[in-house]
């Protein structure tokens, strides 16, 4: 495989301005306003590497790095809490929401990573966990605990390697093709399973009215779904305790970007259905007609 980095240190890597320039020998993180915190894996040296896409033509850009799904001040999480709960809140980080909230008839405590730490919460037996990326809760105008909902976020692995590309980037500011691909197999293999279990946990909670919500760049959603079997596998259902809402964010093409500036997200495509459904279809065999390895094994030895 070969591909391209199509964003760098939260810039496009076709942006010559001094801003993106001066953001990569910074090595800062315009979403954080911090050091950027994903490294090389050899090295560890900070990699600055928000989306890839592959050198075939028409490929989409891919967002590898979860923390560009939080530009704009963590937009996302403002835009799931409006959709969980329909109302439009402040958000806070962890404790400091219940003072917020009495001051201001209500508000939106936040659990994740940079905000109000992860939660407190019993380990599993055996393998994997409870923990989400994000639980937003929400507090009424008393300060008290009325309802809560959690997000799973996840990007794209990558294979292969971006290091030629990258010192292309710091050094030149120029774009180069290097051996990096795309991992598709393995976020199917670790995510779904992940949403399955989680979703069922979350039902059984009082207070998460509104279930799981799966966050992902859009050519994630896409083959997320398309290993479920596609929409048609997963029938809508209405918001509830079981339901896993499905949200994919993309790139806004049609904003007119110049230099300097960060091209924003916006959500591309909702899919709300439920864990039962999704279980279902990830468990269901899509088999090939009978036969086929007699077929090949023929077709080899005889050029049938």
């Amino acid at each position: 495989m070969a591909g391209y980095i199509s964003e760098f240190f939260g810039y496009r890597s076709s942006d010559n301005s001094n801003v993106a320039i001066k953001a990569a020998a910074r090595k800062k993180c315009p979403f954080l306003g911090s050091y950027c915190t994903k490294t090389l894996s050899r090295t560890n040296e900070i990699s600055g590497v928000c989306t890839v896409r592959q050198k075939t033509e028409g490929s989409p850009d891919v967002i590898c790095c979860p923390i560009r799904l939080y530009a704009e001040n963590y937009k996302m999480l403002h835009e799931i809490s409006k959709i969980a709960f329909g109302i439009d809140l402040d958000l806070f980080s962890g404790r400091v929401a219940v003072d917020e909230a009495k001051k201001s008839c209500g508000a939106i405590a936040v659990f994740g990573k940079g905000w109000g730490g992860e939660l407190r919460l019993p380990q599993r037996k055996g393998v994997g966990s409870y923990f989400v990326d994000w639980v937003l809760a929400r507090l009424d105008e008393n300060g008290e605990l009325v309802e809560f909902t959690a997000i799973e976020v996840q990007t794209v692995d990558t294979t292969g390697n971006y290091r030629t590309a990258r010192e292309a980037l710091l050094k030149r500011r120029e774009i180069e093709s290097d051996t990096v691909g795309l991992n598709w197999e393995n976020v199917s293999k670790r995510i779904i399973p992940q949403l399955i279990y989680k979703g069922q946990v979350l039902q059984r909670e009082d207070l998460c009215k509104t279930g799981l919500f799966f966050v992902a760049p859009h050519p994630v959603y896409a083959r997320v779904l398309d290993r479920l079997g596609g929409k048609e596998k997963l029938p809508k259902f209405p918001s509830q305790p079981a339901s896993i809402h499905f949200i994919s964010y993309d790139k806004d093409c049609n904003s007119s970007m110049s230099d300097s500036e960060i091209t924003p997200l916006h959500i591309v495509e909702e899919h709300c259905t439920t864990v039962y459904k999704v279980q279902e279809a990830f468990s269901s065999l899509n088999l090939p007609e009978g036969n086929v390895y007699r077929d090949a094994i023929r077709k080899s030895l005889y050029g049938e």
